[in-house]
């Protein structure tokens, strides 16, 4: 007789509890989604080389157009706070010392993926998409390419493309930025 597994999921306030008593620690690299716990892959260079370079051009673009967060939580729901490896924020005068971004304050989400490509689409990409983040790119460096995901809908986003090598992506918020994908990947 096969006896079904109980899973325990945790909200983001328990989340936050292990954390204070000890259970969590800096040095376990986790997010919380849909109320699991999820270990993080370790940032290879080539990934941490990514997220800097991105930040880089992110934040002399940005000017008063967004507030640059680099691989920081986003309050998604009670369930789910991922650290997206860098997102394009709404400016808010407290700089979010407050609270947590929330979806609200989203304009765009990035994920670089060299090992989590598969997961990143599958897991997190949806998860945006039902959280209402209005796009996402994911940039799979295995592949080289930046997969732009956007007008999420009933869940899902309703728009993909891709773009590769030669070609340059604009964040939706700073319409005169126009990057190089070389440039991103390195």
């Amino acid at each position: 007789m096969s006896v079904p597994l109980k899973r325990y999921h945790f909200n983001v306030a328990e989340f936050y509890r292990m954390a204070d008593a000890g259970i969590l620690t800096p040095a376990d690299r986790v997010e919380l989604i849909e109320g699991e716990i999820i270990e993080m892959s370790p940032i290879g260079s080539r990934h941490a080389a990514c997220v800097a370079t991105l930040t880089e051009l992110f934040v002399r673009s940005a000017g008063s157009e967004a507030f640059v967060w680099a691989q920081n939580p986003l309050r998604l729901n009670d369930f789910s706070e991922p650290q997206p490896d860098v997102a394009l924020l709404r400016r808010r005068e407290d700089r979010y010392r407050e609270a947590h971004p929330t979806p609200d304050d989203v304009l765009l989400v990035v994920e670089v993926s060299d090992t989590t490509a598969a997961y990143d689409r599958g897991v997190k990409v949806p998860l945006y998409a039902r959280s209402g983040i209005a796009e996402v790119w994911l940039i799979d460096l295995t592949r080289e390419v930046v997969e732009i995901y956007f007008q999420p809908a009933g869940g899902v986003y309703q728009q993909f493309r891709e773009a590769g090598r030669g070609d340059r992506v604009t964040p939706p918020v700073i319409k005169e930025l126009a990057l190089a994908v070389d440039e991103i990947l390195g």
